[in-house]
């Protein structure tokens, strides 16, 4: 398969990714034609590190223009907004603006898209994404009728999506900046529409359990943490048989120990 070939059949997830940074159909387009631009030109054979594309450290066509339109989408956001690049995802040690693979450039995309929901709009989408409710569960969780929930979750993917099919959301998140700001994005506005958050031990590890209004878990995060930080967090689906954290699950009020980790600046970890 061609370059070109290869580009074509990656179209619609590079502008997916893109749009979900920019919140813009034409500045979209730009990027991913830029993004062409420079796959098309670029060399095939192997070229030293410092004459590489920007994402050419990923293994696959895919990662790599994952990576290099979520970098050309965040610096025409920033370029747009007439602020120097200061990407809300850090990428570790690495220049940050430059997403590793498909994993960082997913999590960019949700976390951009996150910033221009309202409170009530983010709950919806992660709740959907990365949750995978159902219409009925998250209108469960809401407080409020299915067809209400409908017209909200076709609002959301008009500003998340455009229209279109949802991005897949990423299943893990790394660095402890990354997962600060993502446990700031997502858990407050949960907590405001009746999700609980408990911490517990789920599969003999420690994490935390999210549950709706009726007690029904919707979802688990299972941090990693080194030097007393969260520097991973795993968004888990369906940690247990029937839709139970776990046997290790002490229940309200059980002895589970909080974790001696703490986020970025904002104190102790939920």
């Amino acid at each position: 398969m061609s370059r070109a070939e290869e580009f074509a059949k990656l179209r619609p997830l590079l502008y997916a990714i893109a749009y979900r940074i920019v919140g813009d159909e034409r500045a979209a387009r730009y990027a991913v034609q830029a993004c062409r631009l420079r796959w098309t030109a670029a060399p095939q054979r192997p070229v030293p590190a410092e004459d590489r594309l920007p994402a050419e450290g990923c293994t696959s066509a895919e990662g790599q223009l994952a990576a290099e339109v979520a970098r050309i989408a965040v610096r025409a956001l920033h370029a747009a907004r007439g602020k120097p690049v200061e990407p809300f995802l850090a990428a570790g040690p690495a220049d940050p603006d430059r997403p590793a693979d498909l994993a960082e450039a997913l999590s960019l995309a949700a976390l951009m898209v996150l910033q221009r929901l309202s409170p009530l709009e983010r709950a919806v989408f992660v709740l959907r994404e990365a949750f995978g409710c159902g219409d009925a569960q998250i209108a469960a969780a809401l407080g409020c009728s299915v067809p209400a929930c409908r017209q909200l979750l076709a609002s959301v993917a008009v500003i998340s999506d455009g229209g279109r099919e949802p991005l897949p959301w990423p299943s893990c998140v790394a660095g402890a900046e990354n997962v600060a700001a993502l446990l700031a994005a997502i858990v407050p506005p949960l907590v405001r529409v009746g999700v609980t958050v408990r911490w517990c031990r789920v599969g003999g590890r420690p994490g935390w359990v999210l549950r709706d209004r009726g007690g029904a878990v919707l979802h688990t995060l299972l941090p990693d943490v080194r030097d007393g930080r969260i520097d991973r967090l795993h968004l888990v689906v369906h940690p247990g048989p029937a839709g139970r954290p776990g046997h290790d699950d002490p229940g309200p009020g059980g002895p589970a120990a909080r974790p001696r980790a703490f986020l970025p600046g904002s104190g102790p970890a939920y």
